[in-house]
């Protein structure tokens, strides 16, 4: 079978698309012929190593998976002695990274509680993009987030995977959402439903004296007391990514910014495929869609990592391991 390889830290775009044993499943896996993968914050930091915090996790002087990826859809062919929920033939999908990676192959063993049955009308592109982005933004606003009706949401980050699952969940309570990301995606961002777009880089959010009841940020860009100004009186932002020197600002200086306010400020420990059912049923019953951008060629990987990271994605870029799919 062909994958995409990667051997040592660098740049996206020296990832190699390369034949490789196809993999065989142990008795508690199964086998999948992988149908669609997606691109993701984790993908960007793997290929380059950076920031070099993640090399103690993932491999000090070289990666430890020899093929990334983390979200998966496609079909299983082949099942493990112990695997008991799972059957030849079943559309899957899920987010696998609490048990390896390497969903950008064309086969993927992996342990069946990795995995859960996608919804029957659902795409196998669709079914890629939901499990990581949706179930943070599911998390994040519903789950540790509180979201109340009527509130006023801000979600920093705005134009991407999370963004575009996060507004339709916020609408859906009949919020007032803002978005903040770059000016060439406010077409899409209100498309989306988002009440109010600001680009970042010319109006820092955290300057305007506007505040808000709950805050989604999936870049944290802004120190904890930054943050903390542009939250109403008991108001709660929930950080989901960013860089590693904020995020230590928000674990360790976070209780600080919060004293005497009661406001909040916690980070997101994403509890994998949890909830993931809340959003089938949403999906299936029209009330969330998947914004895709692509789906391109897995054989490109490189190049659509390289564009995710440089933040040009509406959406969630999406990677096509066959023509079936």
């Amino acid at each position: 079978m062909k994958a995409i390889t990667i051997s040592k830290y660098g740049q996206a775009i020296d990832l190699k698309w390369e034949e490789i044993p196809k993999p065989i499943p142990k008795k508690d896996e199964v086998l999948i012929k992988v149908m669609c993968t997606a691109v993701n914050d984790f993908d960007w930091s793997y290929v380059r190593g950076e920031p070099r915090a993640y090399r103690l996790f993932f491999g000090i002087s070289k990666p430890k998976f020899p093929v990334p990826g983390m979200e998966v859809s496609g079909v299983i062919e082949q099942v493990g002695e112990s695997v008991n929920d799972l059957k030849i033939g079943d559309r899957v999908f899920g987010d696998i990274s609490e048990f390896g990676f390497g969903s950008f192959a064309e086969y993927l063993c992996v342990k069946e509680k990795a995995l859960a049955k996608m919804p029957d009308r659902m795409s196998f592109e669709h079914a890629a993009s939901l499990p990581h982005a949706g179930l943070l933004a599911w998390q994040g606003l519903v789950d540790l987030g509180k979201i109340q009706t009527g509130q006023k949401v801000l979600i920093n980050g705005g134009g991407g995977g999370v963004g575009s699952f996060g507004v339709q969940i916020a609408k859906s309570f009949g919020c007032q959402v803002t978005g903040v990301d770059s000016a060439d995606k406010f077409e899409s961002m209100n498309a989306l439903g988002f009440d109010t777009c600001i680009d970042y880089r010319k109006v820092d959010f955290t300057k305007t004296g506007k505040q808000y009841d709950l805050i989604l940020d999936c870049r944290a860009t802004r120190s904890p007391f930054a943050i903390a100004k542009s939250l109403t009186q008991n108001g709660t932002c929930i950080v989901i990514g960013g860089t590693v020197g904020v995020m230590l600002q928000f674990l360790f200086a976070g209780k600080i910014a919060e004293l005497g306010s009661g406001k909040s400020l916690k980070i997101l420990p994403l509890k994998t495929n949890q909830g993931l059912e809340k959003l089938n049923e949403r999906y299936t019953n029209g009330t969330l869609k998947c914004t895709i951008d692509g789906p391109y060629p897995l054989a490109e990987a490189g190049k659509w990592i390289q564009y995710f990271g440089e933040g040009k994605h509406i959406g969630k870029v999406v990677l096509k391991a066959t023509e079936d799919s």
